[in-house]
């Protein structure tokens, strides 16, 4: 049963609730070796950091910086910043020097923490930049501090400064005085149209948000949580919250690189995830499928389409299936998707949200079939997260993004645009009052700028409105929509949509360049670099064929008409991607200009058919 308090004592309820149960499973820094937490030692150490937070002079509604990856520390810091009524501002681990100095000083940071080497370097590169930064403290013990810096100290040693809870009488005060109007953290936007803008968030939208999911999301202390997406994230905080208050256990993985090999050391039964975990593993699966022998073949073939017409064919959509079919998915499900499962250290699977994207139909079904309930869901920062859901053993349609969570108003907008009002809904942006004046109307709705549409209880998306790509022919193409149909290919790592303003539809392709060498190698394609495979005439009529085939649903103005395979990733370094992954369309079309206005080159000579080179 869901614990409902303020943030601020929450570890300490629970504590009082579970004692020396195990709460949180961790690897320190550069270790191998899995270890675990009790609610009663969680609390000890979060009532460090409250302590220390004073002894240091941090003031209630002061912004503190967490500039680091998934870690115990992370975790220690958020809860002991809440206990003081502080605000705690993460950024995420990624993040450029350009863009922490930004946040920095927008928020006015006076103290830093950061995870490991990366995020100190960048942190101590800055400092002498940021006049309000005055302090760093460091969560791993690791990192080897410049013998320049006089300002920071590492984790352990700040946690002495609250050793023996030297300051608690005025810690148990500031838990009486918190209110659900307190901020509870800024989370700054990834950008991708701009300057990160810091969303705030309050206590009474962590309640609200708590309260609206603990309905319809089934989470109990039974569950072990696998912590995969960056905390600084909204979607995985308020996943994370909300499983902390229903007493689950949580593994935090640290090294989102190692996640597979961490659920099949931790064997999780949920996971919030973004759409990309799903379409790597149904590419993992098909691309074995493909491999098999043509008995073991067809008899998976035949699992999935069980598995189809089992969990979406019938109980998707309320129906009770037949028991043939019943007996046959019993089957299935005991041999083959126990197996895959079993793979990817899911053996007791309850429950797996997914949202952040658009989740392809095709990946939903698979995931659906062999049994993992995927529920797909919609949200933002700025709506803390959850605005609707699949739920658990009610009726959904594949392609939707789930019914509302209670207590918000959605009204659908001009141009199709959800519009939002509730208790979980943000006050607005940091000290951005025109925007503020901007996003929200004179009825007090916040404009998402996603389109969409309700139908029968379900909200479905169509894309982002500012995304919308409009061709020289007049023709919209939602580009998102086009790009998750074509990630379910094997051999696409990344794709990015070319459209706005152009004859045509064409994309940017990077090939996942093991497969692809793989398969030169197979069939006698000599290369001697990534840019003599990507250019070559047979790897670019092998990807032409695929991409006509995932694309064979799509009406003639969507489908790509050209395409480049390029030698190397988008990335966040080159400004490409944000760092939650999504791309800056602006910075690719200037990136790649001279790429792209080579695809429409004799452009009246291109089909509308056929995709071309």
């Amino acid at each position: 049963m869901q614990t409902r308090c303020h943030l601020s004592v929450l570890i300490h309820e629970q504590a009082k609730k579970y004692g020396n149960k195990r709460v949180l499973i961790y690897r320190d820094f550069g270790d191998t070796q899995w270890k675990s937490v009790s609610w009663k030692e969680f609390s000890r150490k979060v009532r460090h950091v409250s302590n220390a937070l004073l002894n240091i002079g941090v003031k209630v509604q002061e912004n503190i910086g967490v500039f680091s990856q998934n870690s115990l520390q992370y975790l220690y810091t958020d809860f002991g910043a809440f206990g003081i009524r502080a605000v705690s501002v993460p950024f995420y681990a990624t993040s450029s020097e350009q863009q922490i100095q930004y946040m920095i000083d927008d928020a006015q940071v006076r103290v830093l923490f950061v995870g490991e080497q990366e995020q100190y370097d960048k942190a101590f590169r800055v400092f002498s930049h940021c006049p309000s930064l005055e302090r760093v403290i460091v969560f791993d013990k690791r990192v080897v501090i410049s013998p320049n810096d006089k300002n920071s100290i590492y984790f352990d040693d700040f946690l002495t400064l609250g050793e023996n809870s030297p300051r608690q009488s005025e810690v148990e005060k500031l838990y009486a005085e918190a209110n659900e109007d307190d901020l509870c953290n800024i989370l700054y936007t990834s950008g991708t149209t701009g300057d990160s803008k810091g969303v705030m968030l309050s206590y009474g939208q962590f309640h609200a948000a708590l309260k609206a999911n603990d309905e319809v999301v089934p989470v109990t202390d039974k569950d072990r949580i696998m912590n995969f997406l960056p905390i600084t994230h909204i979607f995985e905080r308020g996943w994370l919250f909300l499983c902390l208050s229903e007493g689950a256990e949580i593994v935090i993985n640290t090294n989102p690189k190692e996640i597979q090999q961490s659920m099949r050391e931790t064997h999780p039964t949920c996971m919030s995830s973004v759409p990309r975990f799903w379409e790597k593993v149904y590419a993992g699966v098909k691309d074995k499928i493909d491999r098999a022998n043509p008995v073991r073949r067809k008899l998976f073939m035949k699992a999935l389409a069980v598995g189809r017409k089992h969990n979406i064919e019938y109980l998707s959509r309320g129906k009770r299936p037949p028991l043939s079919l019943k007996m046959k998915y019993a089957l299935m499900n005991r041999t083959l998707f126990s197996i895959v499962r079993n793979e990817l250290g899911l053996e007791h699977p309850n429950i797996f949200p997914t949202a952040g994207a658009t989740v392809s139909e095709e990946v939903e079904c698979f995931v659906h079939s062999i049994g993992i309930d995927m529920i797909v869901g919609y949200g933002l920062t700025e709506s803390l997260a959850t605005v609707s859901c699949d739920h658990k053993n009610e009726p959904f349609t594949v392609g939707s993004v789930g019914r509302p969570i209670s207590g918000l108003d959605i009204k659908i907008g001009e141009n199709d645009e959800i519009l939002l009002k509730g208790p979980t809904i943000t006050r607005g942006y940091y000290k951005r009052d025109a925007l503020n004046r901007e996003v929200f109307d004179e009825d007090g709705y916040f404009h998402t700028g996603d389109s969409g549409y309700i139908s029968k209880g379900e909200l479905f998306l169509k894309d982002r409105i500012k995304d919308l790509f409009k061709t020289s022919n007049g023709k919209y193409i939602a580009p998102q929509m086009i790009e998750s149909k074509l990630l379910v290919d094997k051999f696409i790592d990344q794709i990015a949509v070319i459209a706005d303003q152009r004859k045509f539809v064409s994309a940017l392709v990077i090939p996942d360049y093991a497969l692809l060498e793989e398969y030169a190698r197979d069939n006698n394609i000599k290369f001697g670099c990534r840019e003599d495979l990507c250019a070559d005439p047979r790897i670019n009529k092998m990807m032409a064929d695929r991409i006509e085939t995932l694309q064979q649903q799509f009406a003639s103005y969507e489908k790509i008409k050209r395409f480049t395979i390029l030698p190397k990733h988008f990335t966040m370094e080159s400004g490409e991607l944000t760092n939650t992954l999504k791309i800056r369309r602006k910075v690719l079309n200037k990136n790649y200009a001279g790429v792209i206005d080579k695809m429409y080159e004799d452009a009246d000579a291109v089909q509308p058919e056929t995709p071309v080179k």
